[in-house]
């Protein structure tokens, strides 16, 4: 039997045998992508003519072999992670394990990062997983960011929103006014209930209003109110008014009412009319640009608010103590729901999710911009902060409506800019 037949011969199936699973990684070449079995094939293989040809060729480009080989190892071991372990919180080596299962992979010796240690650390800078460091090594648990995911999670969000009732919502409203009155150090009384004791079971329990309150009352009623009510009133009896004299001198003076009727009751009411219940007619201009702002707020109100050089506070605590509720500026906004930061203080990168993050309201006099809503992406003034309401009043800079000042902007509707 000739060389070419030799593939069922026991040294070709000791050969296959040998280089069946995993070998060695130090007598593997990364550059030439070959794994040699003893230290001796790995000698004459790095003398080779083909070796020296491929390292010429790495050489002349290193960093973008090295930024090659570790976008590919991220890409293996991310996906494994995600595909075989999910969201559950694993250990980093097992995820490694599982990986370097296939012959093809990229080893980590051809990457930017040393270790395995080292790349655990990476993913948690990065905001792609929670990291945890053991006695038993450093533990993950993927950050499930997908746009699916989140707009999952906004749903549920407004979806409890709205099952909230009114009254629920105002005591969370004032839970969190004591809150912050607390954080001021305002204290606020507590009322004091005792029980209804009566010492005379036969007693009469009477309920009398304050005069002062029904006075009150009964100057708020308008005049053309009492006017109607006095003629009810003579219009019970069999007889007939004899006169009914109104005299009105303009729209905002005070007007004169005089009833007169059969009986010796005579009553004289001069009361100014009320200027709030006079509500002026719009005009067909003013109604036209209503319209287009209930246009232009639907058109541009989005479920997605991040943009760039805006400054965000961080509000999850997954990302780690030095990164909670700390402040930095948003450089690059990717797939409209994601955006890397660059915290402030420690000047480190990290890429967030939109719902790990809020807005941040400057003092009065700085810029601010409008991150929603009919205005989205307009630069602003900050010139009033309302507490009570939740919002923010400020004037345009930018775009077509410069100068003009709108009311009651929510808090989630405008950030603070850069410098």
């Amino acid at each position: 039997m000739g060389k070419d037949g030799g593939f069922l011969t026991p040294k070709a199936i000791g050969n296959r045998i040998k280089a069946k699973g995993l070998q060695k990684l130090r007598w593997y070449c990364q550059s030439c992508e070959k794994q040699c079995r003893d230290e001796n094939g790995f000698k004459c293989h790095i003398q080779s003519e083909s070796h020296q040809r491929q390292l010429l060729l790495v050489g002349e480009n290193a960093g973008k072999y090295v930024s090659n080989y570790s976008h590919e190892f991220h890409s293996g071991f991310f996906s494994t992670l995600r595909r075989s372990f999910g969201t559950k919180r694993v250990l980093a080596n097992t995820v490694y394990c599982e990986y370097i299962k296939d012959r093809e992979h990229v080893h980590m010796n051809a990457t930017r990062w040393v270790a395995l240690a080292g790349y655990v650390r990476w993913l948690g800078s990065q905001g792609l997983c929670e990291i945890e460091e053991t006695e038993r090594g450093w533990y993950v648990t993927l950050i499930d960011k997908d746009a699916d995911s989140v707009r999952r999670e906004m749903d549920a969000e407004k979806k409890e929103k709205m099952n909230l009732s009114d009254e629920q919502r105002r005591q969370q409203l004032i839970a969190e006014q004591i809150r912050r009155d607390q954080e001021r150090g305002i204290q606020h009384a507590e009322p004091v209930y005792t029980e209804f004791v009566r010492t005379d079971e036969e007693e009469k329990v009477q309920v009398t209003f304050n005069k002062v309150v029904v006075e009150e009352k009964k100057k708020i009623l308008p005049p053309s109110i009492l006017v109607t009510s006095s003629k009810k009133r003579t219009d019970t009896t069999d007889e007939t008014p004899e006169e009914v004299v109104v005299k009105k001198k303009s729209r905002f003076e005070p007007i004169e009412e005089t009833v007169t009727a059969t009986t010796t009751t005579t009553s004289v009411f001069k009361k100014p009319f009320p200027p709030a219940a006079l509500k002026p007619k719009k005009s067909a201009l003013e109604e036209l640009r209503e319209a287009q702002e209930k246009m232009k707020e639907q058109k541009n109100r989005k479920d997605y608010w991040l943009h760039e050089d805006i400054i965000v506070k961080i509000i999850t605590s997954k990302l780690g103590e030095k990164c909670y509720k700390k402040k930095g500026v948003i450089t690059k906004v990717e797939n409209r729901y994601q955006a890397v930061v660059k915290m402030l203080d420690t000047n480190d990168k990290i890429r967030v999710d939109q719902a790990h993050v809020e807005t941040v309201i400057p003092a009065i006099g700085k810029n601010v911009l409008i991150v929603n809503g009919a205005y989205r992406g307009e630069e602003a003034t900050l010139e009033d902060i309302h507490q009570d309401t939740f919002s923010v009043d400020v004037t345009i800079l930018t775009g077509s409506m410069i100068g003009t000042r709108f009311n009651n902007i929510a808090y989630e509707d405008v950030s603070k800019l850069a410098d």
